[in-house]
């Protein structure tokens, strides 16, 4: 309940969104998109932008941890919220495989790090809460698109493993075990969430209001999945690694050509919600969940073309990179926009 002295910093520290960290994912894969296509400055930008939005939202995280800590435990119970948290996950490690591919070692192995713990601790905390705070259909109805960021969390620490392994020396085995555990948890926890929201659509179905951007992670999942995959293809010759890198590799191909079917229909619906149902289209912290998945494909696109020798498919991943900054900056603008009105607004009184 907002106490009469609270101030603005205050109350929107209480009414953080947990899943905020999607700003650094979106941030960070398309500047690491663009550092792949060679338009450094850009990238340094948005890397600076980054780095910046995960200082502060880790800052504002922890304040509101210390401060407000019965709203963090609802929105670690919620089955709306608590999936949420893993864009900690997915942005620390995001943000480190940017810093690597500047051949940045020491930043990035701590970032791997903490997003390795966090990623632990959390796959077991919030599915344990939600879980034992709700029961059947509550839970089926609080099933919504931001349950794929676990996944996500899961492919990214394979990514920034994969990332480091190949300059990690001693570390290799130790990497490539990590990166080829976590892309193979992620893979499973795709299909089995992507289930449960098709069990969902044909027996509840989903609301029109509910249908919003964080869906698009189900596009952003299955890329994630292929820029994972084909990290690991390009990974050294160890011995897990050359287990499975002809499946990896053939897995990487279906799961780009799965998140590109999915794009037109995520369009789709975005028409059906905004044109047709009239949902007004204006900020929140949730779009960045679907600036990040098109970032992602497009780098996903890149890397796939390089790794499986398919040009076309990085043709079609250095293509979209545009689209997706393009999206970025639409959101970036609005969301200043957004915190400016906001510090100017005038103050509620307290009970109205």
């Amino acid at each position: 309940m907002e106490q009469p002295d609270e101030s603005r910093i205050a109350q929107a520290v209480r009414t953080l969104p947990p899943g905020y960290f999607a700003l650094v994912m979106a941030t960070g894969i398309i500047s690491l998109g663009l550092q792949l296509e060679g338009y450094d400055a850009l990238s340094y930008v948005l890397l600076a932008i980054a780095a910046l939005g995960y200082a502060v939202l880790v800052v504002l995280t922890a304040w509101r941890g210390i401060r407000y800590p019965g709203a963090v435990v609802r929105d670690f119970a919620g089955p709306q919220n608590g999936f949420s948290f893993f864009t900690f996950v997915a942005g620390t490690n995001v943000l480190g495989s940017r810093l690597a591919a500047d051949n940045v070692a020491v930043i990035p192995g701590v970032l791997l790090a903490v997003s390795f713990a966090a990623w632990i601790v959390l796959g077991y905390v919030i599915p344990g809460l939600v879980v034992s705070r709700h029961q059947g259909d509550d839970i089926l109805n609080g099933l919504n698109g931001t349950w794929f960021i676990w996944s996500v969390a899961s492919q990214s620490v394979a990514v920034l493993a994969a990332s480091l392994e190949p300059t990690a020396g001693a570390l290799s085995d130790a990497l490539s075990i990590i990166a080829v555990l976590s892309w193979g948890i992620g893979l499973i926890l795709y299909g089995v969430i992507g289930c449960a929201v098709v069990i969902r659509v044909l027996t509840r179905g989903i609301p029109v209001s509910q249908m919003g951007p964080p869906y698009w992670v189900t596009m952003g999942a299955g890329a994630i999945t292929v820029l994972a995959g084909s990290r690991i293809v390009e990974m050294s010759d160890t011995a897990m690694v050359s287990v499975v890198r002809a499946p990896v590799a053939a897995a990487a191909v279906v799961f780009w050509a799965f998140a590109t079917w999915l794009i037109p229909g995520l369009i789709g619906i975005g028409i059906w919600r905004h044109l047709i149902h009239r949902i007004p289209l204006r900020y929140e912290a949730a779009l960045w969940s679907m600036v990040f998945p098109l970032g992602m494909y497009a780098v996903a696109g890149i890397y796939l073309g390089r790794a499986d020798n398919l040009p076309i498919v990085g043709w079609i991943g250095g293509h979209f990179l545009w689209v997706a900054l393009a999206v970025w900056a639409i959101v970036f603008i609005a969301m200043i926009v957004n915190i400016v009105r906001a510090s100017v607004r005038p103050r509620e009184p307290v009970g109205a």
